[in-house]
């Protein structure tokens, strides 16, 4: 629900256009920056562009089709800021809460208008005239204003918007591009470019086929800089698409909400074959490596195991698993194929089946419905031994500062961090700023295929292009 005046510590002062305090829909000159190239020289940057002047808030549509949140921020000299909120489909009981409206009658009630008019009207008082460099002040604030462990009251879908802003216009400021921006808020010592972890097939939540794990991934670790893994992800996609055609008919072809192919298998194990075919038929064998995010949580029983077969309902029961005889079957794909990364291997509150597996072998183990980008839970993660890998969305916990401190906190434990998308997206390429300027040194954002995903990869490609002598990865992406 939005909030009302009364539900707030301290007052708000008016929302009504002053002369300056002008409405995006007024005749005002502005300069949208949502870029790495949009960022000023440092000679120009002035002190009317360290204040915020107006934030406006509105409804758009993400991939799926679904609203979401994109929220515009005008600093003094004019220049304008530009976020968008991503959307999970398979998302954890323990991320931050995401603000519907709940009206079945409009967007099936998906709408975020309640989000909307907690920035407009409630957030964006409080942030007129503060300094947008100060971006850990930003976002503490708004913690305090919703008050809420899982920000229930504004929304973690409004905040975010707004942390994302603040962080874009904090780099504007500054006169320097959004990695570096971020770079000096983490205290990172190094720039490095992410391995890419390609979603090329789809299946769980993401598809329509049988599969019952969510994602099938390539990464290829043996490239030299990252545009030349974009090219062998892309290159390996588009043959990987010619053997589906071949062996299950064109409409296997079809692609998932992250632009992988979702041929209607229902071995798992035939979705790796597909993927060694693929890289073999490619010329990139022991280049690319293999990456999975099972997502078990979306096919966890009640009694407590896991089925295979969830999307068939009622089944036999044939492929119900054990988590104990799950776990045997990583191990087994482990050792057929090259696989260097697993993600969500089981149930977001199976903590020993996560430890058991963890010390058994010795590929990334990455916790994302287990760990949700949150600090609380990293720490009960690092004392189980339950992974060594976070999976970094921001929208998980629902601010930039928050989202700083979780990969901060998995590095110092020696953990990988992988960044990543969500299912729903948009054409904002925040994501790819945030895993250059932490180096994370592994990025996922679905296959090189469909606009809201390459949206990423070619801002990594921008991104690269400007630092020249860049180190990428590859083979440490696990710690970079």
């Amino acid at each position: 629900m939005a909030l009302t005046p009364s539900q707030l510590s301290k007052p708000f002062f008016s929302t009504k256009p002053t002369s300056h305090t002008p409405l995006l829909s007024q005749r005002v000159k502005f300069t949208v920056r949502s870029s790495v190239a949009a960022a000023p020289s440092p000679a120009v940057a002035s002190k009317a562009s360290n204040k915020v002047k107006n934030v406006k808030a509105r409804q758009i549509i993400d991939s799926r089709g679904n609203p979401t949140v994109e929220v515009d921020l005008i600093t003094g000299d004019g220049s304008l800021y530009r976020s968008a909120v991503p959307s999970g489909a398979s998302t954890g009981i323990y991320e931050a809460l995401e603000l519907r409206d709940g009206d079945k009658s409009v967007y099936g009630g998906k709408g975020v208008l309640n989000a909307v008019k907690n920035i407009n009207e409630f957030l964006a008082p409080k942030l007129v005239g503060a300094d947008v460099r100060n971006q850990t002040d930003f976002d503490s604030v708004m913690l305090d204003i919703d008050g809420t462990p899982n920000k229930s009251k504004l929304g973690a879908n409004a905040i975010l918007g707004v942390s994302l802003s603040v962080c874009r216009a904090g780099a504007g400021a500054k006169g320097v591009p959004l990695y570096k921006h971020i770079q000096e808020l983490s205290n990172t010592k190094e720039l490095v470019m992410p391995v890419p972890a390609f979603n090329v097939i789809n299946g769980g939540s993401h598809a329509g086929n049988n599969l019952a794990m969510q994602e099938f991934m390539i990464l290829p670790v043996g490239a030299s800089s990252f545009s030349e893994a974009l090219q062998m992800g892309s290159e390996v996609y588009h043959i990987l698409k010619g053997i589906i055609k071949a062996k299950y008919g064109q409409d296997a072809c079809n692609v998932g909400d992250e632009g992988g192919f979702a041929p209607n298998v229902q071995d798992n194990r035939e979705g790796l074959v597909l993927l060694i075919d693929a890289i073999e038929k490619a010329g990139y064998t022991g280049k690319i490596k293999i990456g999975m995010d099972v997502a078990a949580s979306e096919f966890l029983t009640k009694e407590g195991k896991y089925d295979l077969n969830f999307k068939k309902q009622p089944n036999d029961g044939a492929h119900v698993l054990a988590a104990e005889k799950l776990g045997d079957l990583y191990k087994e794909f482990i050792r057929d194929f090259p696989i260097v990364s697993i993600e969500d291997p089981f149930d977001q509150d199976d903590w020993s089946s996560w430890s058991s597996l963890q010390s058994s072998v010795g590929i990334q183990i990455v916790g994302d419905d287990l760990l949700v980008t949150n600090p609380k839970r990293i720490v009960d993660a690092i004392q189980k031994k339950a992974c060594n890998a976070l999976l970094l969305k921001v929208n998980q916990i629902g601010t930039v500062t928050e989202s700083i401190q979780a990969a901060l906190d998995s590095k110092a434990a020696g953990w990988g961090v992988m960044v990543s998308h969500r299912s729903g997206e948009t054409e904002d390429n925040f994501i790819a700023d945030l895993s250059v300027g932490l180096a994370s040194g592994q990025i996922k954002t679905g296959a090189p295929c469909r606009s809201e995903r390459l949206a990423k990869y070619n801002q990594l490609l921008r991104i690269e292009e400007e630092l020249g002598n860049v180190r990428y990865a590859g083979e440490a992406f696990r710690s970079p």
